[in-house]
């Protein structure tokens, strides 16, 4: 890979939702901590910086993840935002920026490195995208001729919207010189009052910037809010290692 590459980890959520007092990102799954897996992941892929965002109490997250950069963000106001405070430590950085969140530990380097693949065939924004059989409430990626046309939240997506099986997993990859630009423009118009990042790719395009997506497994793209979907990340880990090793 001739260009550099840089990481943003989501890490500021909490572990309320887990009923425990560890941030998120630190609920160990198959005895290490679900951050650690993915910094693990983006080693073997060879990125050149991580930054991690963490909240404002998030020290046991920075100790976790030395030597690598961390910024905080002070109020939760969304995904958008969350990205945003990472710019100062990406200050001057040039290359392909990869957006992951803290709670998915399952991604893969063949999936980082198919992203970053399709992100320097001249997109701005490029989105991971994955099947399940039951698409339920994620949000749908809207595709023409390989191109992503927009992300519609399940709320807001129409009966044929709906009928789309090819859903928003989370990871993005942005042109780095056009991210901040993006990310600039998004506003926190909606009901929540927060800055979503799915909100780039209707900016990208708005600025005349092609979009795309492609896609992962079902298994990669599985995140962890509950205790339960905590032990199918360990056993969906296993069932991996186990593959590997056989």
């Amino acid at each position: 890979m001739t260009n550099k590459v840089a990481a943003i980890i989501l890490g500021a959520g909490k572990g309320t939702r887990m009923k425990s007092d560890l941030p998120k990102v630190m609920m160990p799954v198959c005895g290490k901590p679900m951050i650690r897996h993915i910094l693990d992941t983006l080693e073997s892929a060879k990125v050149d910086e991580v930054v991690v965002v963490v909240s404002p109490d998030g020290d046991l997250v920075k100790k976790e993840v030395v030597p690598y950069k961390t910024c905080v963000q002070d109020k939760q106001l969304g995904t958008g935002h969350a990205v945003k405070c990472a710019k100062e430590a990406l200050n001057g950085f040039k290359g392909d920026v990869l957006v992951i969140f803290g709670d998915q530990p399952l991604y893969t380097k063949e999936t980082i490195e198919k992203i970053l693949n399709k992100r320097r065939e001249g997109y701005a924004v490029v989105c991971l995208g994955f099947c399940p059989e039951d698409a339920a409430r994620y949000g749908r990626l809207i595709m023409k001729n390989g191109e992503l046309e927009r992300i519609v939240e399940y709320k807001d997506a129409n009966d044929e919207e709906k009928a789309v099986k090819f859903c928003n997993s989370g990871m993005m990859c942005f042109d780095g010189e056009k991210m901040f630009e993006i990310l600039d423009a998004i506003d926190n118009n909606n009901a929540a009052g927060e800055y979503y990042l799915t909100d780039a790719v209707k900016i990208a395009l708005e600025k005349g910037w092609k979009c795309s997506a492609v896609e992962c497994s079902v298994y990669e793209a599985s995140a962890a809010n509950t205790r339960e979907e905590l032990a199918l990340l360990e056993e969906l880990l296993n069932t991996r290692n186990g593959k590997k090793s056989a």
